[in-house]
Order: C-alpha cells, then sequence, then structure tokens
C-alpha cells in the first residue's frame, strides 16, 4: 500500500490496469476513471446477488448466445484497460530507449496480477495445485494487458487496426470452420467446440472451471478476441487525445463508431452469434460499440460539460479498481466461516445476514437485488476514505 502526496503522479501506474487513479490522467480524462468506477460497481453487484437462485434476468449471464447487461461489464473493463494503455504510456513509446523499460513495467503488472490469481485462488481450494483453475478474469487482464502493452508501445495505429480486424476473422474462421478432433464439424456447443477442446487437451480438466470440466469461459483461445476488445480501446484513446479535433466532433465520431460497430455486431451475430463465453468476433464488436458509446457520453458530460457533482463514488471504485474487485469477492466468503447460531442450525454471518435484513420483507429475486445493492453502497464507504486520503493500491 502506498499512500502519496498531492502532487505526485500515476499515469505511469495505471497502466497496469485501469486500477490507479491518474491524477495527471484523470485531469485530462476524468470520465474515463468514471466509467472505470461504473463498471467495477456494476461488476460486484452481478457477482454478488443476496441469492444465486433468484435474479432478474438483467443481472444474469447469457445461458450461451446473446447478450445481457451482465455481459457488458467484462469487455468494457477490458476496452477501459486499452483506454488507460493509451493514456498511461502515450508519447514514451515513440522514444525507442525508453520501449525495454516500458514492456518491463508491463510484464511485471502483469506478473503481478496474474500471480494474485493464483494465490486467492489457492486459498481458496486449500492450496490443491493439482485442482488449481489457471484461466479466470484476472488472468485473462494480466495476460490481454501485457500483449496489448506490447503492440501499442511496438506497433503502429494502422498495424494495430489490421491486427484487430486480423483476430477477429481469423478466429471466425476457426471456430466454425475447423473440424474439431474426436466431434467432427466445426460446431458453437458447449463442451465440444475447438476453443473447448483446446482448453480440455493443453489445461486439463482439472485446470479449468469447475462447473464444467470441459470448457471455460477465460479460455485459452477465446482470449485472441478478448485481445481484440482490448485494441478498440487502445485505439479509441488514441483518438480522444488528438488535440487537432474539436470536443464536439470527437463525441459524433465517437458515437458514430459505436453505432456502426454495434450494427456490424448484430449483423455478424446471424452468422457467428454473441457469446460472451466463446468471446465471438460478433460479442467484440457489440460490445466495443456499446462501450465507446458509454465512454463517449462520459466524456461529454464529464470532462467537456463539467458535470462532475456525482462522480466521486465512482472515481473511488475506479482508483483501487482491482483491489475492491478482489476484497468483493473474497469478503462475504470470510464472513461465512464465522457461524451464528440460530433455531435453524448454525449460519455463515453472510446467510445470516441476507436472511435478517432482506428476506423478512421482500419478495425472494428483491430480497436478492436488495442485498447486491446494499454490499456495492457498504463497499462505497471505505473507498471513498481510501480516495480522499490518496490512499492507491498499486498493483
Amino acid at each position: 500500500m502506498q499512500q502519496p502526496t498531492k502532487t505526485e503522479s500515476h499515469v505511469e501506474s495505471s497502466s497496469a490496469v485501469p486500477n490507479a487513479p491518474a491524477t495527471k490522467v484523470s485531469a485530462r480524462l476524468v470520465s474515463l476513471d468514471f466509467l472505470r468506477g461504473l463498471t467495477v460497481a456494476s461488476m460486484i453487484l452481478v457477482n454478488n446477488p443476496g441469492d444465486w437462485g433468484n435474479i432478474y434476468p438483467p443481472f444474469e449471464h447469457s445461458k450461451w448466445n446473446g447478450c445481457t447487461p451482465t455481459d457488458l461489464v467484462f469487455p468494457f473493463f477490458l476496452f477501459i484497460v486499452g483506454v488507460s494503455i493509451n493514456y498511461a504510456i502515450g508519447d514514451k513509446r515513440l522514444d525507442r530507449s525508453l520501449h525495454t523499460k516500458l514492456i518491463a513495467n508491463a510484464a511485471r503488472r502483469a506478473a503481478m496480477i496474474f500471480g494474485l490469481a493464483m494465490i486467492l485462488s489457492l486459498i481458496m481450494n486449500g492450496f490443491d495445485f493439482a485442482h488449481l483453475r489457471i484461466p479466470g478474469v484476472l488472468p485473462r487482464i494480466a495476460v490481454v494487458f501485457f500483449i496489448v502493452a506490447v503492440l501499442f508501445i511496438k506497433t503502429s495505429r494502422r498495424f494495430q487496426i489490421g491486427l484487430f480486424l486480423a483476430i477477429l476473422l481469423i478466429y471466425c474462421a476457426l471456430m466454425t470452420l475447423v473440424p474439431v478432433p474426436g466431434f467432427g464439424a466445426s460446431n458453437l456447443n458447449p463442451g465440444t467446440n475447438l476453443a473447448a477442446w483446446i482448453d480440455f487437451h493443453i489445461l486439463g480438466p482439472n485446470h479449468m472451471w469447475s462447473q464444467s470440466k470441459t470448457w471455460d469461459p477465460e479460455g485459452i483461445l477465446s482470449t485472441l478476441p478478448a485481445i481484440s476488445t482490448c485494441l478498440f480501446g487502445v485505439l479509441t484513446g488514441g483518438f480522444l487525445k488528438r488535440k487537432d479535433v474539436p470536443n464536439a466532433d470527437k463525441v459524433a465520431w465517437l458515437f458514430s463508431v459505436a453505432t456502426l460497430s454495434v450494427m456490424a455486431g448484430l449483423i455478424w451475430d446471424l452468422f457467428f452469434p454473441m457469446n460472451k463465453a466463446l468471446w465471438t468476433s460478433s460479442f467484440v464488436l457489440f460490445t466495443g460499440g456499446l462501450a465507446t458509446a458509454g465512454l463517449a457520453l462520459s466524456y461529454w458530460l464529464v470532462d467537456v460539460q463539467g458535470r462532475k457533482k456525482y462522480t466521486t463514488p465512482f472515481l473511488a471504485f475506479g482508483a483501487n479498481a482491482i483491489t475492491i474487485y478482489v476484497v468483493s469477492g473474497y469478503l462475504p466468503i470470510a464472513l461465512s466461516l464465522i457461524k451464528i447460531n440460530t433455531t435453524q442450525g448454525p449460519k455463515g454471518l453472510t446467510q445470516f445476514l441476507y436472511d435478517t435484513l432482506f428476506t423478512t420483507w421482500l419478495s425472494p429475486v428483491n430480497a436478492s437485488l436488495a442485498s447486491a445493492l446494499a454490499y456495492v453502497i457498504l463497499l462505497t464507504f471505505p473507498m471513498m476514505w481510501m480516495y480522499r486520503k490518496k490512499i492507491f493500491i498499486k498493483i
């Protein structure tokens, strides 16, 4: 943990992931920090319902094909990672003598995020290395961040655009044209598609998502299009930084790109369906377009119009994004270890509080939602305190 002074710049540290409040960056693009915090708060909300058996449909992931509001959270986050990379590294990439240092910094931060994910996973499964899940949200963030950071440092914008499109086309071809060994023709079904086959034979069932054992929603092959999502953010950030384009024109262009991207995603969905678990090419374009529109709207309201009155809670979440994500996921588990004796027998503190505060007066689905909202509000207080004290945990 580090408590910087008011004058300390966080531009470099924010390149790790959208995780540190860039005092220098946010002075130029507060909307990015706002959207980052809003995304993290949404992630906590959908990841912590009071009862997983009672959830409103928009707060659930798609069963397979399709896209719900909950499915937008992770691609929005990776998109923001890309924008952050552009702002954090910026023109330093033009000095080739700095490339080694920049790449080393990116590698170190990616390794820290990946290592943190492995440590937390080991703690949760009793240090059972034989059944350690390797993929996951944090590992994907780490891998995608490092690859895209290197691409941003080493390649031109034209190359990045070409690679963005090439990945989407190649991934579509691989998933829809290449036969799957042992299953026959190509298919997009759970457990029998090419991405699932690769995960099963490289990672093995003991190191994959425990709820399936045959495929992983953050698997190896589907990380390729996730790189395109992050590149989408890099390219968007590059356009936002242009000084020769008036703010109103920037917003108009961004909304235009967002509209075209969403339309392209919807058209591609007819042939290569949107699917978060497979991170399909149509999913990349659709969610990337919505993320661009979200950033354009935030940019216009927050940075251009100066409407910052109610942004502080979200800036606080965005300031320590990885920290609050980890804490929010493991705090309920830790509280569940504290047992409370009731007439129905011992209950974990998390379940006891849920039953006592929400289920006694709300319907099951509303109690579940109210519990999630209360949890987000509860976490807002320590995040606000850390933000005001300028306590930023660098990862």
